[in-house]
């Protein structure tokens, strides 16, 4: 009785963040790029995925994530934002055997393009142009030290260009997962950004970082079917707390249907998705994820990741 009881609370937590959470610092930090999120499957499911990532996207959400990964396994996903602007990610996971444990890497990049100087700008002609140019680049390592609890640590370095200008840092992500072999209720427990300020120019800023909490849990599972609840919190240092829930089905664990919400958000909550993955050989699998995110008075969101397991 204990483990369900324990599991309760904890989702209790989850639901009124505010009984825990101090003061808000809207618009404290810099490097918001590294906030945007990485992967269709996860927005899918509204973000609560830091206790469910089990494929290359744990480099991103939560490195200790990276223990589930059978094989090797490479993901893409790319983002059309509104004014041309790109987000591409890429994102690799190597089991090693050998050093026991789990090898990540991933790549972020935000792409603003090409964009003209205003006309107030003295001695500039319209015509004249800028770019704007946001980059990191990580590296983790994860690692089961029980059967039941995995720890993972990713270091990224972050380049900030804005046109001649530039602004360059380090962070690093703390992560934990603890399976409590209870119906598939995972606990995960993540630290992202955690690092010295950037400077650009003269101005100095500190970076995103944000503390989240969450666990996933079995709803059904029976035959060809299955279907999981996953709930997170979180408290960043520049913004108010917020929550994010989701479910995620699966028939034959080739095809997938997902809906989430965001709660506590300027804008946008809900969210859904799908996807389906095929075994090509006995040795390759190819998967396809897709994300829609509705923003209310912004643009919808639409992601797109591609992954291959080897």
């Amino acid at each position: 009785m204990r483990k369900p009881l324990f599991g309760v609370l904890v989702l209790m937590l989850l639901l009124f963040p505010q009984w825990v959470w101090g003061q808000d610092k809207v618009g404290t930090a810099g490097a918001q790029f590294l906030e945007l999120g990485v992967s269709a499957r996860a927005i899918g499911m509204g973000d609560a995925f830091l206790s469910v990532c089990d494929d290359a996207s744990a480099v991103y959400y939560n490195p200790a994530g990276l223990t589930q990964l059978m094989d090797r396994e490479a993901l893409f996903t790319r983002v059309s934002y509104p004014a041309d602007i790109t987000y591409n990610f890429v994102g690799v996971g190597y089991p090693t055997p050998r050093w026991g444990g789990v090898f990540g890497f991933g790549f972020l990049m935000l792409n603003a393009g090409d964009m003209p100087f205003t006309p107030y700008d003295v001695g500039l002609e319209p015509s004249q142009t800028f770019t704007c140019k946001e980059y990191a680049l990580s590296f983790s390592y994860a690692r089961s030290l029980t059967d039941r609890f995995n720890v993972g640590v990713t270091l990224k370095v972050i380049d900030q260009l804005y046109d001649t200008e530039r602004a360059m840092g380090w962070a690093a992500d703390v992560g934990t997962l603890y399976d409590t072999g209870f119906k598939g209720f995972k606990i995960g427990m993540v630290v992202t950004n955690f690092g010295p300020d950037l400077t650009m120019i003269d101005e100095s800023y500190p970076l995103p970082m944000n503390f989240r909490f969450g666990g996933v849990f079995d709803v059904y599972r029976r035959g060809e079917h299955s279907a999981v609840f996953a709930a997170e919190g979180s408290h960043p240092n520049d913004n108010s707390e917020k929550f994010n829930s989701g479910v995620e089905y699966w028939y034959k664990e080739v095809f997938s249907l997902r809906l989430g919400h965001h709660y506590e958000y300027d804008s946008g909550g809900l969210s859904a998705g799908g996807g389906a993955r095929f075994n090509l050989s006995e040795a390759w699998r190819l998967s396809f994820d897709y994300g829609y995110h509705d923003m209310d008075w912004l643009e919808s969101m639409h992601r797109f990741t591609v992954g291959v397991a080897f």
